[in-house]
C-alpha cells in the first residue's frame, strides 16, 4: 500500500478523541444521548479503533475519513475478515485476525467469518513470490469442514472459557463464499461486476507488481483473485449491510478492490481494518507457504506444542504479544509484566500467554492436557508421569519405542532394561547401569539386580518410563 494511504491508527483515534470522551461510558446497559446518536451498548467500547491501545490495528482504510468513528459508536455494525481453506487448519497467523473479529463480537458488533471456498480454488498472490499448488475441489471440501470446525470451536471456547458473563455475546456468522459462486455465471459475472474494474489500478497493487517482475510471472487467475474478493465485500454489504472488512496488512490491496467496487456500484463508504503481521524473531512470516506453521489443530499442532511455542519465545515479545493474543485487561498484563520483569527466570509473562492462548484454541480440556505434559516432561518427578495414559506418554514422547512387557514377579532393573530392547546383551548393560547412564521414571538407578517395585518402578497407571544416556527414551506398557 502507497504511503499516501496508509495511517497510524494511534493518530487517528486521537483525532476522534470528541468521540472516545462519550465512549468510555457505553459500559451502562440503558440508553444514552452521544453526540445526537442515540445507542444501547451492553458491552464494551463500541469503538474498536480503541484497540491501538493493544496494537491490533496497524492500518485503516480510506484514511483521512471522520466516519468511520461514527459508525462504530451508532449501532452494531457488520464486519467481517476472510479465511481461505488451503489447508485443513488454519494457524497462528491466522489468529490475530480471529481475535480481531472476537473483539469486535465482544464490543457488540456482528462478526462474520467468512471461509474462501470458491477463491481458495483461485489462490492469493498476495505475499508469494510463486504461483500456489493448484488445490481440488474435493481437497478444498475437506479442508473446509476443518476450518469451519476449527472456527466454531475457538469462538466456542472465547465464550465458554474467556468471556463467561451472563449477557451472551451477538451470534457470530460463519458463511463460505463458494454459496454465492457456485451458480454465478462467468459471462455475466464479467459483463455486470468486471466493467467495474480498471485494469491501471489492478496493476498498481504491490502483490501484482511483484509477482509480474518475478521469473514465473503471473498467471491471469491469480490476477483476478483481487476481483473475487472484491466481489465478497459487496455481498456481504448487499445481503448484510457489512460496511467493514478486517485482513492482515498484506490484505490491503484486496479491501481496496472491495472499497473501489462497492463505492463505484451503490456510491456508499466502506472501510478496511488491517492487523499485524505475525512473524518469527528472525522477521520472517508465520505461514503454511513459508513451512513454519503453527497450527490451530491438535492433529498438526497439539496443544502441548502450541503451549510450548509460546512459552519458548523471548522476553522482548512478550508485552506486546500479551496485547496481542490475550484478551486480558491492560492492567493485568501491566502486572504480570512487572512481575516478570522482577524475576524473568520464572517466565512469568510466557506462562500466562501461553496459558491464554492454549484456552482460546484447545478449552479447558487442552489447557490441562498441555500442563500435565509440560510438568510430566519438566519436573522431573514420577507422579506427573503418573497422570498419563498410555496413548498420552506416547504422543509425549513420540520418538521413543513403545514395550508391552508381561508383568512376572522378580524381574530385576537389568531384565527390564533387556526385555525393552533398550540394553544391549552380555556386560555392557550392566555397565551402563552402575555408571549411572539408566533411569527409570526419571530416577537413576545404578543397582542391576534390584527388583522392580510397584509404585515405583511401575506406575499405577501400568507404565514405566526409561532413559539410557541423555536422550534414548524408552516406553514400558505393562499387562497382567
Amino acid at each position: 500500500m502507497a504511503a499516501s494511504t496508509r495511517i497510524n491508527v494511534c493518530a487517528i483515534t486521537s483525532r476522534y478523541s470528541k468521540f472516545r470522551i462519550c465512549i468510555s461510558h457505553m459500559s451502562r446497559p440503558n440508553k444514552i444521548h452521544c453526540h445526537q446518536i442515540n445507542c444501547i451498548r451492553p458491552y464494551a467500547s463500541s469503538n474498536i479503533l480503541t484497540l491501538h491501545e493493544r496494537g491490533i490495528f496497524n492500518d485503516i482504510f480510506p484514511d483521512g475519513s471522520d466516519e468511520l468513528p461514527k459508525l462504530l459508536i451508532s449501532g452494531p455494525q457488520h464486519i467481517y475478515c476472510g479465511f481461505d481453506p488451503t489447508a485443513d487448519s488454519l494457524h497462528i497467523g491466522n489468529l490475530l485476525a480471529l481475535i480481531s473479529l472476537i473483539h469486535c463480537q465482544r464490543a457488540g458488533h456482528n462478526s462474520i467469518a467468512l471461509i474462501g471456498g470458491a477463491t481458495a480454488l483461485i489462490g492469493d498472490p498476495s505475499g508469494k513470490t510463486k504461483e500456489r499448488d493448484p488445490l481440488s475441489k474435493s481437497a478444498a471440501e475437506s479442508n473446509i469442514r476443518c476450518i469451519h470446525d476449527s472456527l466454531t470451536r475457538i469462538f466456542s471456547n472465547h465464550e465458554r472459557c474467556i468471556w463467561k458473563k451472563d449477557k451472551p455475546l451477538p451470534p457470530v456468522r460463519i458463511l463460505n463464499n463458494m454459496d454465492w459462486y457456485k451458480d454465478k455465471n462467468l459471462i455475466d459475472f464479467l459483463s455486470t461486476v468486471g466493467r467495474y474494474f480498471r485494469m491501471g489500478t489492478m496493476l498498481s497493487r504491490h502483490s501484482v507488481k511483484t509477482r509480474l517482475k518475478s521469473p514465473e510471472g503471473m498467471n491471469l487467475t491469480e490476477f483476478l483473485y483481487q476481483a473475487f474478493q472484491a466481489y465478497d465485500f459487496y455481498h456481504l454489504h448487499k445481503k448484510y449491510g457489512c460496511q467493514i472488512q478486517i485482513g492482515g496488512t498484506d490484505q490491503l490491496g484486496n479491501i481496496m478492490a472491495g472499497h473501489e467496487l462497492i463505492s463505484r456500484i451503490t456510491e456508499k463508504q466502506v472501510y478496511g481494518l488491517a492487523v499485524p503481521l505475525v512473524t518469527t524473531t528472525t522477521g520472517d512470516k508465520l505461514g503454511k507457504t513459508e513451512g513454519n506453521a503453527v497450527w490451530l489443530n491438535a492433529d498438526k499442532t497439539s496443544s502441548f506444542e502450541l503451549f510450548q511455542y509460546f512459552i519458548r519465545l523471548p522476553d522482548i515479545q512478550m508485552e506486546r504479544y500479551l496485547k496481542l493474543f490475550t484478551f486480558l485487561p491492560m492492567n493485568e498484563i501491566e502486572d504480570t509484566m512487572r512481575k516478570h520483569r522482577n524475576k524473568p527466570e520464572n517466565r512469568t509473562a510466557q506462562k500466562k500467554l501461553a496459558e491464554q492462548v492454549t484456552l482460546l484454541v484447545h478449552g479447558d480440556e487442552g489447557l490441562n492436557k498441555a500442563i500435565r505434559f509440560t510438568n510430566a516432561l519438566y519436573s522431573g518427578s514420577p507422579e506427573t508421569l503418573q497422570q498419563l495414559s498410555g496413548a498420552e506418554l506416547k504422543g509425549l514422547f513420540k520418538s521413543a519405542p513403545s514395550t508391552v512387557v508381561t508383568l512376572e514377579p522378580g524381574i530385576t532393573i537389568l531384565q527390564l532394561g533387556r526385555l525393552a530392547n533398550c540394553l544391549p546383551q552380555g556386560g555392557k548393560a550392566e555397565q551402563i547401569i552402575r555408571d549411572g547412564g539408566f533411569h527409570v521414571n526419571y530416577k537413576k538407578v545404578t543397582n542391576p539386580n534390584q527388583v522392580l517395585l510397584q509404585g515405583e518402578h511401575i506406575l499405577c497407571n501400568d507404565l514405566t518410563l526409561l532413559k539410557v544416556g541423555k536422550k534414548n527414551y524408552h516406553i514400558v506398557q505393562w499387562v497382567y
